[in-house]
């Protein structure tokens, strides 16, 4: 079952309205990493963090720098050097620019028409950097619904497709991870069991995706660092880093879909307390 379904408007309203969806960071429960094995994991979405996409039609094709993650200019070059060690080199927009290729290519490769109208794209996020909780997929899965929604074409790429392309809009930067991450946020909203295993992964380009009850969850609480450090060159933690902790609640993983969605708050406005833990807003989009 599609957690976005397409909205029930006509094709006319729907590229005429402004279209946002969220994505929610991933943990990585059982498994781990051995989606890229052809084995088995069991992840889910949390409701504390999450990415989100805004499209509006527009005269021409723009994307939207962030305020905070793009940003470009500096007080000084001490502050630019600053910013670099704490923040890196890449913001969001190219994985929006990635998306938008992979998107295009596929529907040109699959016959599937898409309209010439254009959209300026611009995203936001609070997911903590390089803490393993997927913030770079989670602005690419709320971008593709964006797109499928503009474009009128949710009914025909598949939900098991859509976490390959996600994917591949990663591969095109250069970031080397599996299909786990990208599962469990296209389907969203619970616990899922992924079977990788390499003969239907051959045959069919996917893995066999099961929702499951969130309630076979023990209680859990999750651990991360204030200022991590890059998560592919270094697990270990620097006794400089802070250490946080969320406690992880029922009503946290079970995440509805209806309603308007509610502006992502960014790291740089304020940080989550430890202990301390954000319920979604009620009936709470992806």
């Amino acid at each position: 079952m599609d957690p976005n379904p397409e909205p029930a408007s006509s094709g006319d309203e729907n590229n005429n309205a402004v279209l946002e969806h969220r994505s929610f960071a991933r943990i990585g429960f059982l498994g781990n990493p051995s989606d890229v094995y052809f084995g088995r994991t069991i992840s889910f979405t949390i409701g504390n963090f999450w990415a989100s996409a805004k499209l509006e039609p527009s005269e021409h094709l723009l994307i939207k720098p962030h305020p905070f993650h793009d940003l470009v200019r500096f007080d000084s070059l001490d502050n630019l050097v600053c910013r670099l060690k704490s923040e890196g080199y890449y913001g969001g927009v190219r994985l929006l620019m990635a998306i938008c290729k992979v998107f295009r290519s596929y529907c040109k490769d699959n016959d599937i028409h898409l309209h010439d109208r254009n959209f300026t794209l611009s995203y936001d996020t609070n997911i903590p950097r390089q803490t393993g909780l997927s913030g770079s997929s989670a602005i690419v899965s709320a971008t593709l619904s964006c797109l499928l929604d503009f474009y009128s074409v949710r009914h025909l790429i598949r939900i098991e497709v859509r976490p390959n392309l996600i994917l591949n809009a990663e591969k095109e930067l250069g970031i080397v991870a599996g299909l786990q991450d990208r599962v469990a946020q296209v389907y969203g909203g619970g616990l899922v069991h992924m079977d990788f295993s390499k003969e239907h992964m051959d045959r069919v380009g996917y893995g066999i995706y099961t929702i499951m009850d969130i309630n076979l969850l023990p209680p859990l609480h999750l651990i991360y660092t204030e200022n991590p450090s890059d998560s592919g060159k270094n697990y270990r933690v620097n006794k400089k880093q802070k250490i946080k902790t969320t406690t992880l609640t029922k009503q946290q993983l079970k995440l509805n879909k209806k309603g308007k969605i509610q502006p992502a708050k960014s790291p740089h406005e304020g940080t989550n307390r430890v202990g301390t833990s954000r319920l979604p807003q009620k009936d709470e989009p992806q």
